[in-house]
């Protein structure tokens, strides 16, 4: 997409000091890249299928409730750290590969592939927390997080009621959302196909098969539980989705740029995706492997074609370069990103 901001120029300087820094210090090894990658995919393979396996095997209730839950974190964590670099193609050289992998994943979860693809790289990540731009915007009005959206009374309580709210979002993508982009909206400069229809229908029945179908016949539960399960599932699964997802763009302090009556953006493409992101951890590597780069918004904005794992490093160069050019980071920790989503709630329920 061709870029509608209007000061890239006051910045272009900027961020070609940016990408020469990277690209002269940042240190691309492949082994080692290869290693961690396996590694990793060793780890969240393993624990997801044991979990799933575990399934069948529980005869004790809430044993079995609490295995489905589980099983939720670990395969959204299996996705954080594999389907969105897959969208990005920065895991194998082959985009048909990484495309597949991806849709793999993703119908793990349970949301359709495609459709959250084509919003997240031709809209999300053009311009981030731009109203008609961004369609990660385009939320419940019962939740207001942009300024220039329309304040309602029931905002003011917004920061005590999200939290219960999100607990619901999962189940909403899958099953509400996903089938309403897919009915009513059209895709950026694409046209539904057979195949891309096809591949709809087959991600939601494979889900739903081996989530619910297979649980209920070749499980020691009866169908009452397993479904309990499944919800339970989703319901931490989605506030744990929601938070992270939410403390890397709309917390205190993050900019919302604003665009001009010929639909143009009043800020730079660089400043848009630093004001606009927010780091927690950003250079441990323990987090980067829990999360899969979600914790390093910022360096991922800027360049979403560089795999997760070199994160870390990446933003040692950067930050010391945003620095020395007196722009701050956003940054928090998890539980203070989450303090600092629940504040900027209240704060946009009163104006």
């Amino acid at each position: 997409m061709k870029s509608k901001h209007i000061y890239n120029q006051l910045h272009a300087d900027l961020l070609k000091t940016i990408q020469v820094e990277i690209n002269q210090k940042l240190s691309f090894c492949p082994k080692r890249f290869n290693r961690i990658l396996i590694f990793k995919c060793f780890v969240y393979l393993i624990l997801t299928i044991i979990t799933y396996v575990s399934l069948y095997m529980i005869t004790n209730t809430l044993l079995f409730m609490g295995c489905f839950v589980l099983y939720g974190i670990i395969s959204l964590l299996f996705a954080f750290n594999f389907a969105h670099d897959f969208s990005h193609n920065t895991i194998f050289k082959n985009k048909k590969a990484n495309h597949y992998f991806f849709i793999i994943l993703y119908t793990i979860v349970g949301a359709h592939a495609e459709a959250w693809k084509d919003r997240h790289v031709t809209s999300h990540h053009h311009a981030p927390n731009v109203e008609g731009y961004d369609t990660d915007l385009e939320i419940t009005d019962l939740i207001r997080v942009v300024p220039e959206s329309r304040l309602k009374k029931h905002h003011r309580f917004q920061h005590w009621y999200a939290p219960f709210l999100y607990t619901t979002y999962s189940l909403f993508w899958i099953f509400v959302k996903d089938f309403k982009v897919f009915f009513t909206r059209k895709l950026p400069g694409k046209t539904k196909t057979l195949r891309y229809m096809i591949s709809f229908w087959m991600q939601k029945m494979v889900y739903v098969s081996y989530l619910i179908v297979l649980p209920i016949v070749l499980s020691n539960q009866n169908w009452g539980i397993v479904l309990i399960g499944f919800i339970l599932m989703h319901l931490i699964q989605s506030i744990f989705l929601l938070f992270t997802f939410f403390m890397t763009h709309h917390i205190e302090g993050v900019v919302y740029p604003k665009i001009n009556a010929n639909g143009f953006i009043k800020i730079s493409w660089l400043m848009n995706q630093i004001q606009s992101s927010n780091d927690f951890y950003p250079f441990s590597k323990i987090a980067n492997f829990i999360f899969g780069g979600f914790n390093n918004h910022i360096a991922h904005h800027l360049f979403p074609h560089i795999h997760h794992v070199y994160y870390p490093e990446l933003n040692k160069i950067l930050y010391k370069v945003l620095i020395n050019n007196n722009i701050i980071p956003n940054q928090t920790s998890y539980l203070g990103g989450i303090r600092s989503h629940l504040l900027h709630l209240r704060q946009l329920g009163k104006a």
